[in-house]
């Protein structure tokens, strides 16, 4: 590693990408030298996120960042993706190639978005992280038996309290109150047709759209707002989006002795939330220690990147959700961790 060593972090999540350049410090340690953000939605399919739609936003991107930078090529590339734990596999079979050939990169970095923010928010420490944006995911460890993980698993299966769960449940409040139902929000249907239109035209708006979850999430502003404004309904989503949230941070928690948790993710922008799930936390774990995130899931990615160059992840692979791809794209073998 020398003074010009430099590395790259990507960060994906379900409403675009964030993409960063970095020089490594003399201890190793990732500063940043230029970075991007892309509001593209990040499509899906059978095989999780598009790669080639990916790639057509990112790769792009790269070679801005390069150029702001007076570089040519970076030693590693980190990238942390929503989905990767489960629905990964497009990613990892087409990504090393285009991004190996247009970075120079002599390895590249697979991880799940919750291992990236965990990484960002408590670097090398044991404890727990809560990654709550789009989706919500909980990952624990104590850095030697492997990671705990809960919930994760989508917006149609789980990421309870997550904002396309928010967004959900505004969406069913809404209905309820056009239909006449009970436990319908009047406030929270004004916000879903000034956002989406008639409420007729709801289905061919976010079924078949591979951006739903995104799409769902962006009612959560809305949420917090009507409830901030004395809406029950909302407050009610938002209390239970905090209990659910508490839920998962505790089972990652499991088997850790005063736990350190640190709560990270654009969700924790909404007014009150954070403070309403640290409050949830304090009471059902009295040991809990609540730490500050000290970055964000694209600080996480820049981490692992450097940490890889120095060929030391204290992060576990297992169960796999970590992976890193040393060597050329046509003759690199892939390893769950560094070998």
């Amino acid at each position: 590693m020398t003074d010009a060593t430099r590395v790259a972090g990507v960060d994906i999540g379900g409403t675009g990408l964030r993409v960063a350049l970095a020089r490594l410090d003399e201890d190793g340690r990732p500063r940043i030298e230029a970075g991007a953000e892309r509001a593209t939605p990040t499509g899906t399919g059978p095989r999780g996120i598009d790669a080639e739609a990916l790639l057509r936003t990112l790769l792009p991107a790269l070679d801005g960042l390069l150029a702001e930078a007076g570089a040519a090529t970076v030693d590693t590339l980190a990238v942390g993706a929503t989905g990767m734990a489960t629905l990964g596999q497009d990613l990892a079979a087409r990504l090393p190639g285009p991004l190996a050939e247009r970075t120079g990169s002599r390895r590249l970095v697979l991880a799940a978005d919750a291992v990236a923010a965990y990484a960002g928010a408590l670097g090398a420490l044991p404890g727990v992280v809560v990654a709550a944006g789009t989706g919500m995911i909980a990952l624990g460890t104590d850095l030697t038996t492997g990671w705990r993980r809960a919930d994760g698993w989508g917006h149609l299966l789980g990421d309870c309290g997550g904002g396309a769960w928010i967004g959900r449940a505004a969406l069913d409040a809404a209905l309820r109150a056009h239909d006449g139902r009970e436990g319908g929000s009047v406030a929270l249907l004004a916000r879903v047709l000034a956002r989406f239109g008639p409420v007729t035209g709801l289905p061919a708006i976010l079924q078949l759209r591979p951006d739903r979850a995104g799409l769902l999430a962006s009612l959560a502003p809305d949420v917090a707002e009507t409830s901030a404004a004395g809406d029950p309904v909302a407050a009610d989503i938002l209390g239970r989006a905090a209990e659910e949230i508490a839920d998962t941070a505790a089972a990652a928690a499991a088997g850790l002795d005063a736990p350190r948790i640190a709560l990270t993710g654009r969700l924790f922008h909404l007014d009150g939330l954070r403070e309403a799930v640290s409050d949830r936390l304090s009471s059902r774990i009295p040991a809990v220690r609540l730490h500050t995130p000290e970055g964000d899931p694209l600080l996480g990615a820049l981490r692992l990147a450097a940490a890889a160059t120095r060929g030391e992840l204290p992060w576990p692979a297992g169960p796999p959700l970590l992976h890193v791809i040393n060597g050329a794209p046509t003759t690199g073998r892939e390893h769950p961790h560094l070998p």
